[in-house]
């Protein structure tokens, strides 16, 4: 039976009322109220805060129910009456930018709470995934750039990692920092470096409201009421979850569905001691991959004791000595099986490394099953093994076998207990909910984004999914804020339109975005690292973010893009191609002058690398093997590093395809 990560609510605190009187329960109940009205203002308002100039600025919190509050500020004295669930808010009028530090006071009959060091700036909201996250202290010269960052008027804030399933009313933490060497390590580092382009060329306080959580999926920062009001999303909203449970238990029906292919199983009747039988037929488990997480690899939230298999080929020379097994490292329960015996049983503390008998392997194929509980390491649970690669081997004092690959196959164990964690991509809205709720009422200039790593599976979706978020946002702030992204960079392999690529699909969805008004893109495939998803160079990324800000946000006269597709001229045995955005012109970024990166393709589909040329204000694109062109493709690979195209002022072309035909992606949506 399925057994949820949920517990009752304080159930020592349930049992000890039992034996208190009712005289010293309501004594107790008088002192939590009183406790509860005491004065307080939202946790995004602390000492360092930057407010935002140029329109009016809420301030809000909780006071006792139905008492005033004067809120002081700027030569400003607003009062409101708190309502009956203690609940206030007030409103100051719009204020010009201000560098001198300011004190901020909040009254309630006796009580008071002052805040300092306050400016009047532009408050930036840092949004995404891992790599808006990514630290000042992770990316590229990072030992130079956090002793250099010296900048008072640039104020940071780190909203809390947390999931809910309702809108919260305040964060549960976190506080405006000031950046500093001491400090600076762990702000966000494309909103540092972006916000340093802007302090120094407008000359105003910047605050970077850092609200950005590592692998989640856009349509978790979505809220309820737009998912269920969506074309592209509302289906899901008859089956979302609406509470932890019904999450658990909707994240168990899609594994049993991966595994079996319907969640349509009484895992009652599930008889695990088949898995000894080495005819058994072991296709149908998961991929695991040895070494490493499984919950990044397609097996998130379980938690609980899994089956681990492998064939293995073993010498002769193997079967009739002692022999050393080692698998890298895990905290907790581990048994090793080998054709159907157990060889070994215990608990593992760290580094599993044991002896294995004479005459346990046979020689051929041996069926190594693994059962291995939940790795518990310093107080955090996973599921996976750690070590590097050559912590994973069966060796006698002359021979060694590697254990180290993807070959691996695993399922759950249904018979053993097992929880499902908090994951951040198993429901749409919940970090909306935590995240982005308590704060809409915060005023900010703008908002950048960098995220779709996830979400290059369901790239197609991503075309209404993401500018759905970007209005839904707009929508609760109350006005359409500029809004800027970052489009993916370089990362992966290096196929051609022939093979398809869903991270290029999710390019061409990030671009379809800029339709709606008061939005920009950075381009950063030519800065990215096919090897690593999160590439350590942030100082150009948050360059282009700013030249977008510039230009949309601020009006300043300036290139900020590079060169985007306009449209094409097909003719006899070659394409033209217009662009916008080419600033003072064209050019190829290659010592040779030659331009990469370019396909084409006729009426078959079928592309060829292409070439391509520089004419004017347009580029002529062709190949022999084309006669009668129709589509021209550009950069349309997961990591399009030779795509040389940029402007004259050093800004990269964003990849494009001048066709609409069907890609990868287009029947992938969101579960």
């Amino acid at each position: 039976m399925l057994k949820l990560l949920l517990k009752p609510i304080q159930p020592e605190l349930m049992k000890l009322n039992l034996l208190i009187k009712p005289q010293l329960i309501a004594v107790l109940l008088l002192l939590s109220f009183t406790v509860s009205a005491q004065l307080k203002v939202a946790q995004i308002f602390s000492n360092h805060s930057v407010l935002q100039r140029d329109q009016p600025v809420k301030i809000w919190g909780n006071a006792l129910p139905n008492s005033n509050v004067n809120v002081s500020f700027l030569n400003q004295n607003v009062n409101a009456t708190a309502d009956n669930s203690g609940k206030w808010l007030v409103t100051l009028n719009a204020m010009s930018a201000n560098k001198t530090p300011q004190m901020l006071s909040v009254k309630s009959g006796p009580q008071i709470i002052i805040l300092n060091d306050i400016l009047v700036g532009d408050v930036w909201l840092c949004s995404g995934q891992s790599n808006m996250e990514w630290r000042l202290k992770d990316a590229n010269n990072a030992q130079t750039e956090v002793a250099g960052a010296n900048y008072p008027l640039i104020r940071h804030f780190k909203v809390p990692l947390e999931l809910e399933f309702t809108p919260q009313q305040d964060l549960n933490g976190g506080e405006w920092e000031v950046a500093t060497p001491k400090t600076a390590a762990e702000f966000t580092a494309v909103g540092y470096f972006f916000a340093r382009h802007l302090q120094k060329e407008l000359d105003v306080p910047i605050g970077l409201l850092n609200s950005s959580w590592g692998g989640s999926q856009v349509e978790s920062w979505i809220s309820n009421a737009a998912i269920k009001s969506s074309e592209v999303l509302g289906y899901y909203a008859e089956t979302m979850p609406r509470n932890w449970a019904e999450d658990a238990q909707q994240t168990e029906q899609k594994l049993m569905s991966r595994i079996y292919g319907s969640s349509n199983i009484d895992i009652e009747k599930i008889n695990e001691n088949e898995y000894l039988n080495p005819t058994y037929d072991y296709d149908k488990w998961l991929n695991a991959n040895v070494p490493g997480q499984w919950q990044w690899s397609g097996f998130p939230s379980f938690l609980g004791t899994v089956y681990l298999q492998k064939f293995v080929e073993i010498p002769e020379s193997f079967t009739n000595q002692i022999t050393e097994f080692s698998f890298g490292n895990n905290s907790g329960e581990f048994e090793l099986i080998v054709n159907g015996k157990t060889a070994f049983k215990g608990f593992a503390v760290g580094a599993i490394n044991t002896k294995i008998s004479a005459g346990t392997w046979k020689s051929g194929a041996n069926n190594i099953l693994i059962k291995v509980s939940e790795n518990i390491d310093n107080g955090w649970k996973w599921m996976g093994f750690g070590g590097n690669k050559n912590d994973f081997y069966v060796k006698t004092e002359v021979d060694k076998i590697t254990l180290n690959d993807k070959a691996w196959k695993m399922i759950p164990s249904w018979q053993s207990e097992r929880t499902y964690t908090r994951w951040m991509n198993n429901a749409g809205s919940i970090i909306y909910n935590s995240m982005i709720a308590p704060i809409t009422d915060y005023g900010i200039k703008g908002a950048i984004w960098y995220q779709g790593e996830s979400n290059a599976g369901r790239a197609f979706q991503y075309r209404k999914s993401f500018p759905l978020m970007i209005e839904n946002w707009r929508q609760y702030w109350g006005y359409d804020f500029p809004f800027f992204t970052v489009q993916l960079s370089s990362y992966g392999g290096f196929q051609s339109s022939n093979e398809g690529s869903n991270w290029a699909e999710l390019r061409e969805a990030q671009t379809m975005t800029l339709q709606l008004p008061k939005t920009g893109m950075a381009v950063t495939t030519d800065i990215g690292n096919p090897d690593d998803i999160h590439p350590r160079n942030k100082q150009d990324v948050g360059h282009r973010l700013a030249l977008s800000a510039l230009k949309v946000a601020y009006e300043k006269d300036l290139v900020y893009s590079g060169p985007t597709y306009k449209s094409v001229a097909f003719t006899k045995g070659e394409a033209a191609l217009s662009f916008e955005n080419a600033g003072s012109g064209l050019m190829a970024k290659d010592k040779y002058g030659y331009l990469t990166g370019f396909e084409i393709a006729g009426s078959d589909q079928k592309f060829y690398y292409a070439k391509a040329e520089i004419k004017g204000d347009k580029i002529i694109v062709s190949h022999s093997e084309v006669k009668d062109p129709k589509s021209v493709r550009y950069g349309w690979t997961n990591s399009p590093i030779d795509a040389n195209l940029f402007n004259k002022e050093g800004l990269p072309a964003s990849p494009f395809r001048t066709d609409n035909w069907k890609g990868i992606t287009e029947n992938e949506k969101f579960e």
